[in-house]
């Protein structure tokens, strides 16, 4: 960039089959797979002609190279219409959709064999064989009920190979119906046939697929190990044959099984392999990133599901794979949902329904209606009208083809919008049909309900249902039970049990990011029981629930939480405050070595809105913009002050301090506050995760090693990394690539990176540092085993977070602290190219003479005036020990 730019940058073959339910839709009427009687199948007439031996082996060609298929089908067309050879014909047309169809052109494909199955006097076998290749286009187009329908028809004159193959194909059009045993079934079928045929290509690359598509089904049925079996099988038998197309689809489900395994690094890994090999085929490539997307709105990433859909539903509308759209659709829906906007959940829920509804794929419909009912909610607030709707969805989540887990949460929202409109009988009967002991057997009272007796079996089948309701659904039910007896004490012990249920089943998770989305599913049991705690007043049980619920969220606090006491022997004579948002309020907890206080700040909603402006004001003002917003970097920064630290001040005084945000406050430039400048501030993820980075201590021995590379565009980043390794005896300059920067960050002390920045708002794991080689994402340092103990980011906004639990900021700086690095340094909103280099000249000057990070970033930051960094961790120690004459270590910390 310029010298005064800122450091920011602005399943056959491998379709998977996706559905919302691994237990199996109710069966409905459906022609018969063949008549009980079959005839055997027509033998084609008369020995083969040249032509039919060219179509034929431009068949078998579609699998290898579509393309080369396509251009051979139609010479060979050309002249078998020129001599009236009619079966050459058909197989011709076959070819042309086979090769249509690889390549994403699903209506040119339907088109073709349709043609080929309306040929007069063509023999019955070939007719048979254009419509096993339509059960699976017909399915992509939309229809998979219709597809079945034609495989009945072709089932009485194909072979029996031809059969099996037939019996892969309609697995594909089953899943899509959630019909998941019988589509695990028909696969049984066809391998059992397939692995004792010839060994021809086709007959491996029906076998391939036919493994590819039981081991996608045995994933969405929770089966991964058979799931994994499975689709390595494929993958070998493809490679082993030369069928490169297939091993390339079926490599494109790697990316959805290894978030399903809990391997987020891994599956980033897989999915950009599977861009480059899916290049060049669009209908193909949208549906990997609409697979990957479900799976990652799974594992509650659904900023990063976001992204992939966005990519995906234009492709998947371009190339008329109507199946896979309206399952990207409803997806879009949840993601919209979850990411805030209810009313573009709602629009795209509609269409989503339109489209399932016209695909006569009913079992999808309640996962519909709940996106739309829990917008609705969103935007309308609680209704009469509303609460019937919810518990008649949830019957039907219950009952159909959606998981129980799906409907045992939609019920809890069911009784808390009953209790919001008074209707006590109705909550309690909603909560009844969640809680293990709870069996409806007795008469229900609410207004318009029936009595309800359940046989000693339909019990049975309700227990079943509640041993699969998620244990954080259930605790909160139980704990509302308990609230509306008020029994307090047993609402909380509820509570607690519930987090400690919801932590231990995360325990096997060592990915972060991932631990922390899969702990959003007790974030609102974690929101009652916090409820309950300042509904008490006490600041202890406050800060104790706030840190519970953070020590689920975060593996750092795998030894258990911090109590105050320890708090107060690590800070000596600092302060810490711990934000917590109740509701829509912000209260903070004041942690000194005297005492400590619980303030309730005020409505969330001016505070946000005076850090964004506060975030705009510094943008144009670093942009060098003194126009509209330029200019009001004071103003903005002293009403932000008054509302988040005016209630507390006379607690903090002039402490050093470390700040534990939460929600929005993840994104300020605590530096820019008037009463934190000149202060050391550290701000971290919790006041646990705080005593645990200390726990590490500073590098035993001075100096440390520092590292140091430029990234590129940028005027004055070589000076800077110059500058700042001539600053430290051991200093050493690193290639600005990612192999090499990865590689300093397991051996060196101290890495300090000079580049753009960009934060993804929606996506956290994909924020990055631009390097010459590409960018440095924040999912790259998952795999990473050790990590400097100091890294310094010198660019734009990589300290910005977006927290899915509090306790577990996603982004390049909370990414490090995670993977053990005690203190991150970063930059909070755009910083001019020169204005970093100062501030880092002068950071890393008092850095180097033992100056922990926080008080070395609050001096340079004062004498600058560059306000846009901020220091995240343990920044109030020293990054190494033994500096002779030092007088900058802090207090022993006897924890």
């Amino acid at each position: 960039m310029t010298k005064n730019s800122s450091r920011g940058s602005g399943a056959v073959s491998g379709r998977r089959p996706p559905a919302p339910d691994p237990s199996p839709a109710p069966d409905r009427p459906l022609a018969p797979d063949h008549p009980p009687h079959s005839p055997p199948p027509a033998e084609a007439t008369g020995d083969a002609t040249p032509l039919v031996l060219a179509a034929e082996a431009a068949v078998l060609r579609s699998i290898v190279d579509p393309e080369q298929a396509l251009h051979a089908g139609r010479t060979v067309l050309s002249a078998a219409e020129s001599c009236g050879d009619v079966e050459a014909s058909v197989v011709a047309l076959r070819a042309m959709a086979l090769g249509a169809r690889e390549l994403g052109d699903l209506q040119a494909a339907e088109r073709h064999l349709r043609r080929a199955i309306a040929t007069p006097k063509a023999p019955r076998e070939r007719l048979a064989q254009a419509r096993l290749s339509l059960v699976t286009v017909r399915t992509e187009r939309g229809h998979p009920l219709q597809a079945l329908r034609i495989a009945a028809l072709a089932w009485a004159y194909l072979s029996p190979l031809d059969r099996a193959k037939l019996d892969t194909q309609r697995a594909v059009a089953l899943a899509h119906l959630c019909r998941y045993q019988e589509a695990i079934a028909s696969c049984d079928r066809a391998l059992q046939a397939l692995v004792a045929a010839p060994g021809t290509i086709d007959d491996r690359r029906f076998l391939a697929g036919g493994l590819l598509n039981r081991g996608l089904v045995h994933a969405y049925r929770g089966d991964w190990e058979s799931a994994s079996r499975d689709i390595t099988a494929c993958l070998q038998i493809a490679r082993h044959a030369g069928l490169d197309h297939l091993v390339r689809l079926a490599s494109a489900n790697l990316p959805f099984l290894a978030v399903r395994r809990g391997d987020l690094a891994g599956a980033f890994g897989h999915y950009r392999a599977a861009e480059d090999t899916l290049f060049g085929y669009p209908e193909r490539l949208a549906t990997m990133r609409a697979d990957f997307a479900g799976a990652l709105l799974a594992a509650h990433l659904p900023g990063e599901a976001r992204e992939l859909l966005t990519m995906a539903v234009p492709d998947l509308e371009a190339s008329g794979a109507l199946v896979a759209l309206a399952e990207a659709r409803l997806k879009l829906a949840q993601v919209e949902l979850l990411t805030g906007d209810a009313r573009r959940a709602l629009a795209v829920a509609e269409r989503a329904e339109l489209e399932l509804a016209a695909q006569d794929r009913e079992a999808w419909l309640p996962l519909v209606r709940e996106v739309t009912l829990r917008a609705r909610l969103m935007l309308e607030g609680p209704t009469s009208r509303l609460l019937v709707d919810l518990a008649d969805c949830a019957d039907e989540l219950e009952t159909g083809s959606a998981l129980a887990a799906g409907a045992g949460a939609l019920r809890l929202v069911a009784a808390e919008t009953a209790l919001a409109l008074g209707d006590h009988p109705l909550a309690r009967a909603q909560l009844a049909h969640l809680t293990s002991h709870a069996i409806p057997d007795a008469p229900r009272v609410p207004e318009g309900t029936r009595l309800i007796t359940l046989s000693s079996e339909a019990q049975a089948g309700h227990l079943a249902r509640v041993s699969r309701i998620p244990a954080p659904v259930r605790r909160h039910a139980l704990a509302l039970e308990a609230s509306l007896r008020d029994d307090v004490p047993g609402a909380l012990r509820e509570v607690r049990d519930g987090l400690a249920e919801v932590g231990s089943q995360m325990d096997a998770f060592d990915d972060p990011a991932l631990r922390a989305h899969a702990a959003r599913a007790g974030e609102r049991l974690a929101a009652f029981g916090l409820s309950l705690a300042v509904r008490d007043g006490s600041p202890a049980e406050v800060f104790g629930w706030a840190e519970r619920w953070r020590a689920v969220a975060a593996p750092a606090h795998a030894g258990g939480t911090a109590d105050p006491d320890q708090v107060r022997a690590a800070l000596g004579s600092g302060a810490l405050v711990e934000f917590v948002v109740e509701d829509r309020s912000l209260l903070a907890v004041v942690i000194t070595g005297e005492r400590m206080v619980l303030r309730r700040l005020g409505d969330l909603g001016p505070i946000t809105e005076a850090l964004i402006q506060l975030r705009y004001a510094l943008r144009r003002s670093s942009l060098g913009d003194c126009g509209p917003g330029g200019g009001l970097v004071g103003p903005t920064a002293e009403e932000l002050e008054r509302l988040l630290f005016g209630p507390i001040e006379a607690e903090l005084g002039d402490r050093q301090m470390v700040v534990v945000p939460a929600g929005v406050l993840h994104t300020l430039p605590w530096g820019a506050l008037p009463c934190l400048r000149e202060r050391p501030v550290s701000v971290a993820a919790g006041a646990t995760a705080w005593l645990a980075a200390r726990r590490l201590g500073p590098v035993p021995s001075w100096p440390p090693v520092v590292a140091a590379a430029a990234g590129p565009g940028l005027a004055h980043a070589g000076d800077e990394v110059r500058r700042v390794l001539a600053l430290h005896p051991r200093g050493q300059e690193v290639a600005g690539r990612t192999g090499p920067v990865l590689d300093a960050l397991v051996t060196a002390d101290v890495l300090h990176l000079a580049a753009h920045g960009v934060f993804h708002a929606r996506s956290p794991l994909l924020s990055a540092i631009t390097l010459e080689d590409g960018p440095l994402m924040a999912y790259d340092l998952l795999g990473l085993t050790r990590t400097a103990r100091l890294v310094v980011l010198s660019a734009c906004d990589s300290g910005m977070a977006r927290t899915p639990a509090e306790g577990a900021p996603l982004g390049l700086a909370g990414t490090f602290l995670a993977r053990g690095t005690t203190c991150v340094v970063a930059g909070m909103v755009p910083v001019r190219d020169a204005d970093a280099l100062a501030v880092m000249t002068l950071f890393h000057e008092l850095l180097a003479t033992g100056c922990p990070p926080a008080s070395a970033l609050a001096s340079a930051a004062a004498k600058t005036g560059v306000l846009g960094f901020a220091c995240f961790g343990a920044g109030d120690q020293p990054v190494a020990t033994g500096l002779p004459g030092s007088a900058t270590q802090l207090d022993h910390d006897p924890t």
